[in-house]
């Protein structure tokens, strides 16, 4: 006896992530990280914040497919932006709490993919090595305060600069070329 209640026509974009549930409210992200808060029950629009990412993404527009997801912990959303930044929104709200720049802006790395929340902290990677010459890394942020915790490297860089860590100079042993120009 399952049937249609509710409906909500969404703009015509490029993407429409899965939705969190939590507590009586649908959260999605559609497009280039446009998030909406929906009333579970009536499917009333209770918010929806823009980044304005089509407005600041330059040549990081022409990659990806826009926003797959957002993470929820302690009463925030968390979201990556197609060019570069992650979010902390209020749910309640969706007030901006912070805003930090996970991506350099010059070169094609982009976000598509959703943090991870877990203990107080936004895990994050990126996309973008497929196409240029980018070196790939995950970051960790405190969700409280956006403040950068931690960045693990993936990819070995130039050893005449040095490496991060032991794991790097391991690495480094199994790459051939010179594969920090590319």
């Amino acid at each position: 006896q399952l049937g249609l209640v509710w409906s909500m026509d969404l703009p015509a974009q490029n993407s429409v992530s899965a939705a969190l549930a939590i507590d009586g409210v649908l959260y999605t992200a559609t497009g280039y990280s446009v998030i909406r808060a929906i009333d579970a029950a009536t499917g009333k629009l209770l918010w929806q914040y823009d980044p304005k990412v089509p407005e600041v993404s330059g040549q990081k527009l022409r990659q990806g497919w826009g926003i797959r997801g957002l993470a929820y912990g302690d009463g925030q959303l968390y979201v990556g932006t197609h060019d570069g930044r992650l979010l902390a929104l209020n749910a309640a709200d969706g007030a901006l709490v912070w805003s930090a720049r996970t991506l350099p802006e010059d070169n094609a790395s982009f976000i598509s993919g959703p943090p991870r929340y877990f203990d107080g902290k936004v895990i994050i990677g990126f996309g973008g090595g497929d196409v240029s010459a980018v070196r790939g890394y995950v970051t960790t942020y405190d969700a409280k305060t956006g403040k950068q915790l931690w960045r693990f490297w993936t990819v070995p860089g130039n050893p005449k600069d040095g490496f991060e860590n032991k794991a790097m100079e391991m690495a480094a042993r199994t790459w051939a070329g010179e594969w920090w120009k590319h």
